[in-house]
């Protein structure tokens, strides 16, 4: 059995002899082990990962790491290797972002299952039958958003989905599906220096002469496009590139930095403290 642990607590002498020892005397081997000091805040973080040989249980090492954790007041999380991790994909009409995530999770390269698709357009019902993937049409108006929560939510929880990944979901998540999914709903989107708010942001940058573009993935709160960022990624463009060259490079990005952020969380690389990231690489 191989586990990855999670944890975070005050800093103070002695976590990392403590957690380790505990490991030993269960007869674990650690594989992985980094750990990181927020010094403002005096927080201990740290992810590791150890291989067990013997019989030992997941409820047999949760119940033993118990009786160590309040001594440190611990908030920590355990998870098995072979536990594959359910994601649902919300998309709108721009299908690039979910043609990415699909072909890397057909070859292999995202480990992950992906239950359903769900979108408030029928355009991508298509890509999801390439995939042999259950796809759920469920439109969104003002008038209907709460119904298509409540639709949304049930089916998540119908597939026991685990995390949420919007592919360039055109439509604000309300705060009753965060709370059902907190820090586990991804998103994606264009982050300029400087940033263009509005419907064409490609075509305000285009205007401006903008040198820099680039795109973030995050987890989605409360807050539209403030939650923690998980990755980010630019590249540079110049006078010589059209609105059409900004779009597609833009594009190009936003798979590239949502890809990895879900590979960043797939493989319990992320902890959110205080709404920003702690990404062990």
């Amino acid at each position: 059995m191989k586990l990855t642990i999670l944890i975070n607590c005050p800093d103070q002498a002695g976590i990392i002899g403590t957690v380790t020892n505990f490991i030993h005397t269960k007869g674990g081997n650690i594989v992985y082990i980094d750990q990181y000091v927020d010094k403002e805040s005096a927080t201990f973080f740290m992810r590791l990962e150890s291989e067990f040989s013997n019989a030992l249980t997941l409820n047999e090492f949760n119940s033993g790491f118990k009786t160590l954790a309040p001594t440190y007041q611990m908030k920590w999380e355990v998870h098995k290797e072979v536990t594959v991790p359910k994601m649902a994909i919300f998309v709108s009409k721009y299908d690039h972002c979910l043609y990415d995530l699909l072909s890397r999770y057909s070859s292999g390269e995202l480990d992950v299952d992906i239950p359903l698709i769900i979108s408030n357009h029928d355009k991508a019902q298509s890509i999801a039958a390439q995939f042999n993937i259950p796809f759920y049409h469920i439109p969104v108006t003002k008038a209907t958003k709460i119904e298509a929560e409540e639709k949304q939510l049930a089916l998540l929880a119908e597939y026991k989905v685990d995390f949420i990944v919007l592919a360039r979901y055109m439509q604000i998540v309300s705060q009753t599906v965060i709370d059902q999914y907190p820090n586990k709903i991804i998103n994606i989107h264009h982050s300029f220096l400087p940033a263009f708010a509005g419907a064409k942001p490609y075509h305000a940058a285009y205007k401006r002469g903008v040198k820099i573009i680039g795109a973030t993935s995050h987890y989605v709160t409360a807050d539209l496009d403030e939650g923690p960022i998980i990755e980010q990624d630019v590249t540079t463009v110049s006078h010589t590139h059209s609105i059409k060259d900004l779009i597609a490079k833009g594009r190009d990005l936003e798979k590239i930095v949502l890809a990895r952020g879900v590979k960043l969380h797939i493989e319990r690389k992320t902890m959110v403290f205080n709404n920003k990231t702690i990404v062990f690489i």
